[in-house]
């Protein structure tokens, strides 16, 4: 049986609480407060599902209560509706400005009330899901890295440096948002070639390497068919970022913008964080010599637009990955 999210009701008329008490107990676990001290000790302990809010309260009012719970980390995200008889525009848009998402009048009508608290616990329940969305994502990502060697931390860098470029082309938010989350997906293919090959530390026969050029195509087919557009975000980047500008790349021999603009930002960030991080085979190159190789490989290997924003977005790029620097 599926658990009842909880909701935790604030009001100092009992009145008010047994009418809430009515229209939501058949579907939801309650909780009650009549105060603004009680509600932010109860909020803090059994962090609720959602909290409907009171604002003209003896002691604190809804809104000193809103504004406390959204200072603490362990409630800032707990959506608050304020219920209230306070009517004037000015009312619900300081109900707003202190972190509410929604604003319910007095006397409360009871489809109004369902309707608000479940679609708002949908939104809940969508961000949660993209969260842990991306957190499986860049595990098996990050997973891919471990079997080559590399450590986890470089498919985090190599992301978030595809987001920026991607912004910085002036592709849209979306768009960016996206790659940011299939980025990580660029290797799985990976974990599909031997480990005799992938971590031979002597240099690759012939058949070896053809061996290695294997892994976009057993990425892709990882990747699958799908209706997400997210996976196929992440199966266009597993399958083509190993190709070249100049069609010397592989496994397909695409050129120039036949390569899908994905797999050639996902190239550029991977090769620049590849090289500027060190690896048991090879010390960490410093930025300057990095730009001074990706701009002699513009034409030839890299997108020359890609390269010359990467190069003018440096400083910019080394901030958002210091974080995660090994």
């Amino acid at each position: 049986m599926n658990k009842k999210p909880l909701v935790l009701l604030v009001d100092d008329e009992p009145t008010n609480l047994k009418i809430l008490r009515e229209i939501l107990e058949p579907e939801y676990s309650l909780s009650f407060a009549k105060n603004g001290e009680d509600a932010i000790q109860l909020a803090s302990t059994l962090l609720p599902s959602i909290i409907l809010l009171d604002i003209m309260m003896p002691g604190m009012t809804g809104y000193e209560v809103c504004e406390k719970l959204k200072s603490q980390s362990s409630t800032i995200n707990i959506p608050i509706i304020f219920v209230s008889a306070l009517t004037e525009e000015m009312d619900e848009m300081k109900g707003f400005e202190v972190g509410a998402v929604d604003y319910i009048f007095k006397p409360v009508r009871p489809g109004i009330v369902r309707s608000r608290v479940k679609n708002h616990l949908s939104l809940v329940r969508a961000e949660e899901l993209k969260i842990t969305h991306m957190q499986i994502i860049e595990r098996l990502g990050r997973a891919a890295e471990y079997k080559d060697n590399e450590t986890g931390l470089h498919v985090m860098r190599m992301s978030r440096v595809s987001k920026l470029l991607a912004l910085k082309l002036g592709l849209d938010d979306a768009f960016a948002e996206l790659l940011l989350l299939a980025a990580p997906m660029h290797d799985i293919g990976k974990i599909g070639i031997p480990d005799a090959i992938l971590l031979k530390p002597d240099k690759l026969t012939p058949d070896e390497f053809r061996e290695i050029q294997k892994h976009p195509q057993i990425g892709a087919e990882i990747l699958g068919e799908s209706t997400s557009e997210l996976i196929r975000l992440a199966k266009s980047v597993a399958l083509y970022h190993h190709e070249k500008w100049d069609g010397s790349g592989y496994p397909h021999a695409l050129k120039g913008t036949e390569i899908p603009i994905e797999a050639r930002i996902v190239a550029v960030a991977d090769v620049f964080d590849a090289l500027t991080n060190k690896r048991p085979y090879k010390e960490a190159w410093s930025i300057e010599e990095t730009l001074k190789f990706l701009v002699n490989q513009k034409e030839k290997h890299f997108d020359p637009q890609i390269v010359d924003v990467l190069v003018n977005s440096i400083d910019e790029i080394n901030a958002s990955i210091a974080i995660w620097k090994e």
